[in-house]
């Protein structure tokens, strides 16, 4: 056994320091943020993992675009998984409106009178969105006078999405991930603001989507991989869907998941990864860490501890 180590900070502590010191005290959530820290940075630095990004809830809302982006243009990331909303606020940002602070004790009639939504703390112009619906049946005209009648997997509709739409700014993820070719599965595209403009569209224009095709191609990759490994924020579908896949090969290596849901319920989101041992999405050897908090705040801290260490390394991967 070793002793628990009590943790000390000073003025301009690192965040390389600060993690160090969560590792070294060993216990509770610090000694999960340590560990999982430790285990992002192996991801990061060691070119036999195939790395699955799976992000639920108001990530790109929530301040984590440009992250998620960076990550995807240093090629750390060989998919992402994430919900119908998070590509449809990736778009609108590239449109240039902007997600506001607001309040969690608004007054949500005053906010509907001004046409504002809210998700948490955060506000997003309703005109966002039928800005969003112009820009779309633009460019889903160019793509399906090319596409002659063929239909496209999601994954090719998102990078087509990434590639025509002129971003206004960068932290833009879907063209990030069309300029490097990393996919982004969106299992639930039409729960989304997104997937009403693209149910529009079929009814007025005609659009057909393949579904199989993503997950042909995500079924390809877990196979082809020596090595995964999933990060995991929030839980729900993008969770299920990256855990779902790697039974296809005996389940993910390595895991880190962050989320404020609980076991008790029984829910996919709360539960432990541990769990996912008993369904073959992880390997009985499987390292996999766990950490209850925030992603908000926490992936940012992982993420700037494993990239120091990559630095340390100078090595990122190829494509």
């Amino acid at each position: 056994m070793k002793p628990v180590k009590q943790m000390e900070v000073k003025p301009n502590l690192s965040i390389v320091e600060l993690v160090a010191e969560m590792a070294a005290c060993g216990v509770l959530g610090a000694g999960r943020i340590g560990r999982a820290a430790s285990l992002l940075a192996e991801l990061f630095q060691k070119r036999d993992y195939r790395v699955f990004l799976a992000v639920a809830g108001p990530a790109v809302p929530g301040g984590l675009r440009s992250i998620i982006a960076r990550l995807v243009e240093l090629r750390l990331l060989d998919a992402l998984v994430t919900t119908g909303a998070n590509v449809t606020h990736d778009l609108v940002e590239a449109l240039g409106f902007r997600h506001q602070q607001g309040s969690l004790y608004a007054d949500d009639r005053r906010l509907k009178e001004k046409a504002l939504g809210r998700v948490g703390d955060i506000y997003v112009e309703q005109e966002a969105f039928e800005a969003l619906e112009k820009e779309v049946y633009r460019v889903l005209d160019g793509i399906k006078a090319e596409a002659g009648g063929k239909p496209l997997a999601v994954y090719e509709l998102l990078w087509e999405l990434g590639r025509r739409l002129k971003a206004r700014g960068g932290g833009f993820i879907l063209g990030a991930a069309a300029g490097r070719r990393v996919p982004v599965f969106c299992p639930g595209i039409y729960d989304s603001m997104l997937g009403l403009h693209l149910w529009s569209y079929s009814k007025l224009k005609g659009l057909k989507l393949d579904l199989t095709g993503d997950l042909s191609l995500l079924a390809d990759l877990v196979f082809e991989a020596k090595k995964i490994g999933a990060i995991i924020l929030g839980g729900g579908l993008p969770k299920h869907h990256v855990l779902g896949a790697c039974m296809l090969r005996g389940g993910v290596d390595l895991a880190v998941q962050i989320t404020l849901d609980r076991p008790e319920g029984g829910s996919l989101s709360g539960a432990a990864l541990e769990e996912a041992v008993s369904w073959g999405k992880a390997k009985p050897e499987s390292r996999l860490v766990t950490v209850v908090a925030d992603y908000t705040f926490a992936f940012p801290v992982l993420v700037s501890y494993a990239l120091s260490k990559l630095k340390r390394k100078k090595r990122v991967k190829p494509s």
